[in-house]
C-alpha cells in the first residue's frame, strides 16, 4: 500500500508539474477539432497560450523568478524555430495574423512549456543535484548543444559526440528528490532520456492536432521518427542545464546574502 501511496503522490506532482503542456495539448486538440470564429486557428493557440501564462502567475502555481526562466526559453525556442523553418526542417502551413518569418508566435510557449515543468518538478519534488559539474563546462556543453541544431546544416552534426560528452561528464551525477518524507534518486544521465522519451510522445500527439508539420507528414500524419528522439534528448539536456545552473546561481547568491547578514 506504500507504494501505491508513493506512486499516487509522485503522479500528483508530475500532473500539477505539467499543467501548462497539458493545456497546450487540450487548445491544440481543440482548435484543430471546432470551426473557431473571428481569428486563425494559430492566433487563437497564442491567445490561450498568453491567458495560461498570465493565469498561472497570479493563481500562484508559478513564481516570478520561474516566469523569467520560461521567457529565456521561448525567446531561445522561437529563434530556433525561425532557423529550422527557413531550413525547411518543418513548417506551419496554416495562415495567421500572429506569424513572423513563417513560424506562429505561439511556438515558443512550447519551448517554455519544457521549461514550466522543469520548474515547478523541481519544486514540488524539491530536487538536489550529487556531484554537480562546475558550470566552465556546463555552460559551454549546453552552448554548444544548442549550437548544433544550427551549425549541423551547414558542417558536421555532432549530436553523438556531444551525447557522448554529456554522459562522461554526468556519469557521477544524480538526481534526488522527495515523495512524500522520502527522498529517492536516479542518475541524472537516465532521467535525461526519460524526459526526452516523453517529450517525444508529446510530439507525436502535438504533429497529430497540427501543431507544426515535417516535411513527411504533409500527404498525411506519421509518427515521428525515431531518428527525432535524439534531438528531443539533447534539447532536454539544454533544457536541464539552463534550469540547473540557474537555480544554483540563485542559491548561492541566496546563502551569501543570508552569510552577509548573519552577525559577526
Amino acid at each position: 500500500m506504500n507504494v501505491i501511496r508513493q506512486l499516487v503522490r509522485f503522479g500528483m506532482a508530475q500532473a500539477l508539474s505539467c499543467v501548462f503542456p497539458v493545456v497546450i495539448f487540450g487548445a491544440l486538440a481543440v482548435t484543430k477539432l471546432l470551426p473557431l470564429p473571428w481569428l486563425p486557428r494559430y492566433d487563437w493557440l497564442l491567445l490561450i497560450c498568453l491567458a495560461m501564462q498570465v493565469w498561472m502567475v497570479r493563481s500562484g502555481l508559478e513564481t516570478r523568478d520561474e516566469l523569467k526562466v520560461i521567457t529565456v526559453f521561448h525567446i531561445i525556442g522561437l529563434a530556433l524555430e525561425w532557423f529550422k523553418v527557413h531550413m525547411g526542417s518543418w513548417s506551419y502551413p496554416e495562415e495567421g495574423f500572429t506569424k513572423v518569418l513563417g513560424v506562429p508566435l505561439y511556438s515558443g510557449f512550447m519551448y517554455a512549456s519544457v521549461a514550466s515543468y522543469l520548474c515547478q518538478a523541481w519544486r514540488r519534488l524539491n530536487v538536489e543535484l550529487i556531484r554537480w559539474p562546475t558550470l566552465w563546462l556546463v555552460v559551454p556543453l549546453a552552448a554548444a548543444i544548442y549550437m548544433n541544431f544550427f551549425t549541423h546544416h551547414y558542417w558536421l552534426d555532432l549530436r553523438w559526440w556531444l551525447s557522448a560528452l554529456v554522459v562522461v561528464v554526468f556519469w557521477r551525477t544524480w538526481v534526488t528528490y522527495e515523495v512524500g518524507t522520502t527522498r529517492y534518486r536516479m542518475p541524472l544521465v537516465l532521467s535525461y532520456v526519460l524526459i526526452g522519451f516523453f517529450i517525444w510522445i508529446a510530439e507525436n500527439i502535438a504533429t497529430f492536432f497540427g501543431a507544426w508539420q515535417y516535411p513527411d507528414q504533409q500527404a498525411a500524419w506519421r509518427l515521428v521518427h525515431l531518428g527525432k528522439l535524439s534531438s528531443w534528448l539533447l534539447l532536454v539536456i539544454v533544457s536541464f542545464l539552463i534550469v540547473a545552473s540557474l537555480k544554483l546561481v540563485k542559491q548561492r547568491g541566496n546563502e551569501q546574502e543570508q552569510g552577509h547578514s548573519l552577525p559577526y
